[in-house]
């Protein structure tokens, strides 16, 4: 199955016109697409399959139990089918069964390990003021932001380890990244990458294709292991503004 690969488009403050890339089978929406959500109205009527898992920003300023499923019928309306903690069993062309595991994946901030999580927490208060998001009546801060991490986490975990409908490939799909392999050179290990990365590296393992959005870089790297090798594929855009879309790839396809 050719999966085409897109996120972090921030077309909330940004032009783009996404176009369908050549032979794709499906389109995979990796999360921070439009705060404002008008932007899913692009891909009404796409071509192929759409899947999408949300991203941080897809929440600024929204109550978090309200906003998941209004955003899930704004994405139905538009042709678009929204994961949060579900897989799904797709048929490609050549009639291979491939496994969808999809999930948010907030960060835990336990990217460093348990000794550096509360300076991981305190980086992460900064992007929490910027979402102004609110959950049950609180502000939806750090710690609110990890107890839905770990319930994501658990979720995932689950998921991949225990018998479901056999598929020929799994595929995950997070908006955070799963790996300190997936940070930002440019900031590589700061404590703020514990609000972008999480530390799955032990899951990986159980993917054959891992896809995640976020972090505002682009990443194709594989991770060997004893079962094999597992692909991780970022393509986020980005901010043009900030020289972050250089080498995003409008119409990249992933084999899987």
């Amino acid at each position: 199955m050719r999966l085409q690969l897109l996120s972090d488009l921030h077309l909330e403050s940004e032009p783009f016109d996404p176009v369908p890339a050549p032979g794709a089978e499906l389109l995979v929406l990796a999360g921070d697409i439009d705060s404002s959500w008008a932007g899913f109205e692009r891909f009404r009527g796409w071509p192929v399959p759409v899947l999408c898992v949300a991203g941080n920003h897809e929440f600024d300023r929204r109550e978090l139990h309200q906003a998941w499923p209004a955003l899930a019928q704004h994405c139905a309306r538009c042709g678009i089918r929204l994961l949060e903690r579900e897989s799904l069993v797709l048929r490609d062309a050549r009639g291979r069964s491939v496994r969808f595991v999809a999930t948010i994946r907030w960060a835990d901030f336990d990217l460093f390990g348990i000794a550096q999580r509360a300076k991981a927490m305190r980086a992460a208060s900064y992007f929490q003021r910027v979402m102004r998001a609110t959950q049950d009546g609180a502000p939806f801060d750090a710690a609110a932001v990890r107890g839905e991490a770990l319930a994501c986490r658990a979720w995932l975990h689950n998921a991949l380890t225990q018998p479901g409908e056999p598929a020929d490939a799994t595929v995950v799909i997070t908006h955070f990244a799963p790996s300190l392999r997936s940070g930002d050179p440019r900031f590589g290990s700061q404590s703020t990458t514990a609000s972008f990365c999480n530390a799955d590296d032990d899951l990986l393992p159980l993917a054959d294709l891992w896809l995640h959005g976020h972090v505002h870089s682009r990443h194709d790297y594989h991770v060997a292991h004893a079962r094999g090798r597992t692909r991780v594929v970022c393509n986020s855009r980005g901010l043009e503004s900030r020289g972050e879309a250089r080498s995003f790839d409008p119409v990249l396809t992933v084999e899987i």
